[in-house]
């Protein structure tokens, strides 16, 4: 495992940062990690990198210990909220953190320029950083995080200040990062992009998390149909609870939650060969930020209390 952490814990006096994080992320994975401001990410993460020391529990990083110095070398961090020196230029800044991470001339003058092409900068290394648009110091600190071609790359709101083309971009460079058997570890509001390109997903909410698992997993009951229907008795609906969860009627209107589009027939089926009337069939499948809102909403249950997926 590249981050395996047990019951990693960062308390604040009696105020708890987060608690009893259980995770694991495999090598080449893409593992998005969400939850609202406030929830934890940010603590998560700086343990990780070994900003913050944890009260309690246990972790390991690229199989070491936190905080092992041949562990932090192998690994790039991209800050939320990170200020870089306004009077350098990019490649100024660049060979600043060269030179941090110990990278010898040769490499410095190979990678340089490499990371420079990779996050769209070529060609404005020469200009200060004061001087970039708020995207573009975004790609500057991407660039430092790609630095030491790391093992393990954590991104906290990488995309937060660019357009879309520049978001398209960086998710193109996480997915190429990703089949070269790098791990991305990706902190993002933006619950489409996490959707689109994440392996794994884990929500965290007040210090502790609530859900985890594949994208699919996760939405398991993805489908909300919803129905007209005049003449409902109770065997179709005993026959629909079979079918679906959530079964919710008012009136002539029943909705519930299906795990498969291909179970939608049934539905129609059990409410026609019954003798009812059906007068329309709606469906809308879920997206992780539907679920997403509802966990956060109804305060979700910790990780391995009813969690839609278990690590």
């Amino acid at each position: 495992m590249i981050i395996e952490t047990i019951n990693l814990t960062k308390m604040y006096g009696k105020k708890a940062g987060c608690q009893e994080i259980c995770l694991e992320v495999g090598a080449g994975q893409i593992f998005g990690f969400l939850g609202p401001n406030g929830a934890g990410k940010s603590t998560l993460v700086k343990m990780l990198v070994g900003l913050l020391f944890p009260t309690a529990g246990t972790a390991r990083i690229l199989g070491r210990p936190l905080g092992d110095l041949g562990a932090r070398q192998k690994i790039g961090f991209l800050p939320e909220n990170f200020r870089y020196q306004d009077w350098l230029t990019g490649k100024e800044l660049l060979e600043f953190h060269a030179s941090l991470y110990g990278i010898s001339g040769a490499e410095k003058k190979r990678r340089i320029p490499e990371v420079l092409g990779q996050v769209g900068l070529e060609g404005k290394e020469r200009q200060k950083v004061g001087s970039y648009s708020k995207g573009m110091q975004q790609r500057v600190g991407l660039a430092c995080a790609l630095l030491p071609d790391p093992e393990l790359i954590l991104l906290d709101e990488p995309t937060s200040a660019m357009d879309p083309l520049g978001r398209r971009e960086v998710r193109e460079i996480m997915i190429e990062l990703s089949k070269k058997g790098k791990t991305v570890f990706l902190n993002s509001h933006l619950l489409s992009e996490i959707e689109m390109i994440c392996d794994q997903v884990a929500i965290i909410n007040n210090g502790r998390i609530i859900a985890s698992g594949t994208v699919k997993e996760l939405l398991v009951n993805a489908f909300d149909v919803k129905m007209q229907v005049e003449g409902v008795t109770p065997p179709i609906l005993e026959q629909l609870s079979k079918l679906g969860t959530n079964l919710a009627v008012e009136g002539q209107f029943i909705s519930l939650s299906l795990g498969a589009r291909e179970e939608i027939p049934a539905l129609a089926e059990a409410v026609v060969k019954n003798g009812a009337l059906l007068y329309s069939l709606e469906i809308k499948q879920n997206s992780l930020e539907d679920l997403f809102v509802d966990l956060v909403r109804e305060g979700g249950s910790p990780c391995g209390n009813n969690s839609p997926a278990n690590n």
